[in-house]
């Protein structure tokens, strides 16, 4: 989420590619009143796309799983929203740019709430966006890394747990990883590269989800005797309609990122974000069908994400034809990974951690590979997603044990049998086409 322009950073603006922090005064940038006012409501669009994007997450999750859990589902999407912004506010936006580190460029903080200042609605602090813009659309991405679990641990974890997992997670591991690199922290110094998330928002989540994978333990019936046992979703027409949600937010996922409306750079990276979402349903049409005989459109919906995933991190560096390249191994990867979890035991319903964690890896190092600047090394990507690894995932698996031995994290065998529609909420999504037995 880095460009030419300067980022915040507390009460500093970062200059790149100097990587200089100055007071955000220095940066009474010679920018029009029309023009200010065109970079920030393209920032704003971006935003509730970004937002959009959960809604499509909720449907996604919902079909993909079983009617009985749907009103679950629904729930965490809903609250899931709601924990991101308000912790994001709370202490989330200033750990995640601290303007100055305390702990060797690993943690630093600025305070609690939110305080644009004097200049925070100027261009003084930023000739793309205010300060609540700068906020608002941060914190929805925030929200994002914390959405990705959800349907990974799906229609076996305890709703209170979760809800206080994600709250964990989402307000101090989430903000202090994004620092390493977007706040100007040591991995950024090291010249580490992300434009928009394929490892700060994907893998971060996508870590959390494989940690919460292997503390749960696959869904009843999913294993037996040797044996993987399907489980179908219960509406493939949900499923889609959240994917195309999902495609229709990464326009503001990635084309905000660029951080104004730049015209030439945001509509480059609309066109390496389509192509590599295009190119990921083709790999994983390819990849499904010849694997598994038969087009699964499980795998090619989820090969549309992986695309996407896979792009995030160098959409703006990237050629087009790179772009293809890049989305098409993504789907050909998520097809892989989906049916090499399953021959492991690790039950992920949604694919979540194939996509997001998979795939996130893949864009990262695809930087290495394909970027168009020189600076961009493949050493320095591998490092950095070995980092972020060990500290996501330890983190993660760490504060789900401790909920594990507390409060217990999974619901009881004749609750997961029932649905956690009726056990965790008492409702049905679907009321009256159940049939119950008095």
């Amino acid at each position: 989420m880095t460009n030419t322009l300067p980022r915040r950073i507390g009460r500093y603006a970062l200059l790149l590619p100097g990587l200089m922090l100055v007071p955000s005064a220095a940066f009474a940038q010679d920018v029009s009143p029309e023009m200010f006012t065109v970079n920030n409501t393209w920032m704003l669009v971006a935003t509730f796309l970004v937002f959009i994007m959960h809604l499509g997450f909720a449907a996604l999750e919902s079909g993909m799983t079983r009617a009985k859990n749907t009103v679950n589902i629904l729930f965490k999407n809903t609250a899931i929203i709601a924990i991101g912004l308000l912790t994001y506010a709370i202490v989330g936006f200033n750990l995640m740019y601290p303007g100055d580190f305390s702990l060797g460029e690993f943690v630093g903080f600025a305070g609690f709430g939110l305080d644009p200042g004097a200049e925070g609605n100027t261009s003084a602090y930023n000739p793309g966006y205010t300060y609540y813009t700068d906020f608002i659309f941060q914190g929805m991405f925030a929200a994002t890394a914390a959405t990705i679990v959800s349907g990974a641990v799906a229609e076996r974890i305890k709703l209170g747990s979760f809800l206080i997992f994600t709250t964990v997670y989402v307000a101090i591991i989430y903000p202090i990883a994004g620092s390493w690199k977007w706040g100007a922290g040591w991995l950024d110094q090291m010249g580490f590269y992300d434009f928009a998330g394929s490892t700060l928002v994907h893998s971060v989540g996508g870590w959390a989800a494989l940690a919460g994978v292997i503390v749960l333990g696959p869904r009843l019936g999913k294993y037996v005797d040797g044996r993987i046992r399907p489980v179908a979703g219960h509406s493939m027409p949900l499923a889609t309609i959240g994917v195309f949600l999902l495609w229709l937010g990464w326009y503001g996922f990635n084309g905000g990122s660029v951080l104004s409306a730049d015209p030439a750079l945001v509509s480059l990276v609309f066109v390496t974000t389509s192509l590599a979402a295009a190119a990921g349903v083709i790999g994983a049409m390819a990849a499904s069908w010849g694997l598994q005989h038969k087009p699964d459109l499980s795998m090619v919906l989820n090969g549309s994400l992986a695309g996407l995933v896979g792009i995030t991190a160098g959409a703006d560096t990237v050629g087009v034809m790179s772009a293809i390249i890049i989305g098409f191994v993504a789907g050909l990867i998520v097809v892989g990974s989906v049916l090499g979890l399953d021959r492991a035991r690790l039950d992920d319903p949604v694919g979540a951690i194939s996509v997001h964690l998979v795939c996130g890896v893949w864009g990262t190092l695809a930087v290495g590979i394909f970027s168009t600047n020189a600076e961009h090394s493949f050493l320095t990507q591998l490092i950095s997603v070995l980092a972020y690894g060990v500290f996501c995932f330890v983190a993660a698996f760490i504060i789900l044990f401790a909920l594990k031995a507390l409060l217990g994290l999974r619901v009881d065998p004749e609750e997961e049998r029932v649905g956690l529609d009726v056990g965790e909420h008492g409702m049905e999504a679907y009321g009256g086409f159940q049939i119950t037995q008095a």
